[in-house]
């Protein structure tokens, strides 16, 4: 889905979707920020509604999608985050709300923490700000091996029919093919290293609770990856809890009408248009 791209300053390419060109009345930005082993492309669904009322921005995160993939062994949430603040900065953009899934959630989490004064809002979509278990810890470590190993197909083959809620394996078995076909692009070394990232990540709690912008935390009731109770694990009365019945962790695949409606309602109550 991304159509443009903007090669670093470290001089890796990194590839994105803009929709300025649908919508150049927008004012506001919304930034979209996929999960481990998508792309911009997970959010093809949405963007056309969406960019309705805002900017849609929507990077491959580095190894993933069309974005190149630079060398190291970890990929932090810092790194990930800088390459953001890069990109909007390139884009000339002042503010901008972030939206991250699961592994776009810890990464707008550390985007936060770095570059709060950017934020006109942000938002976990089925992520948490919690930090990995042990036991998730070492499922890290046993993904980066894999990965080494085997390569992305296998990978990604056994990792996206999880991501779907159960009862929707059957009626949505194109969208799972899809998400399968978006996540053979993502490098396999960039994966591993992406893994190693997240099993790294701290404890970001703080960084919701103690936010001066509004917070959205969205969550599917049918998560089978990250439960609703992960990813409401902090609050004030700045957040804003939605959830969807009938998703698993893809909601903008499995119920993008939900998904859509509850980002707008965020977009015009949280922050104004």
């Amino acid at each position: 889905m991304a159509n443009a791209q903007y090669r670093l300053p470290s001089g890796e390419l990194l590839s994105y979707f803009d929709s300025a060109g649908q919508n150049n009345a927008a004012k506001s930005v919304l930034v979209l920020l996929h999960g481990y082993c998508g792309s911009s492309a997970y959010w093809e669904k949405v963007t056309e509604s969406l960019a309705q009322v805002t900017r849609v921005i929507a990077p491959d995160a580095r190894g993933h999608g069309a974005s190149s993939a630079p060398a190291g062994e970890v990929y932090e949430m810092e790194a990930f985050a800088d390459d953001l603040e890069a990109l909007l900065s390139h884009l000339g953009v002042q503010s901008a709300i972030v939206l991250g899934h699961s592994l776009g959630g810890y990464i707008t989490l550390s985007y936060a923490e770095r570059y709060p004064s950017r934020l006109a809002g942000f938002g976990l979509v089925h992520s948490t700000p919690r930090p990995d278990s042990e036991a998730a810890r070492q499922n890290r470590d046993k993904a980066a091996d894999a990965l080494r190993r085997d390569g992305i197909k296998p990978f990604v083959d056994g990792l996206i029919p999880k991501l779907f809620a159960a009862d929707h394996l059957d009626s949505l078995a194109e969208e799972i093919q899809r998400c399968k076909n978006i996540g053979f692009a993502t490098d396999s070394r960039a994966a591993a290293a992406t893994a190693l990232g997240m099993k790294a990540r701290p404890d970001r709690s703080e960084t919701i609770s103690g936010a001066s912008v509004p917070v959205l935390l969205l969550a599917g009731l049918k998560d089978g990856v990250v439960p609703p109770e992960s990813t409401f694990s902090a609050g004030g009365d700045h957040v804003v809890r939605a959830e969807i019945a009938e998703a698993g962790h893809m909601s903008m695949m499995e119920r993008p009408d939900y998904f859509v409606a509850e980002v707008k309602a965020f977009l015009s109550s949280g922050w104004g248009e």
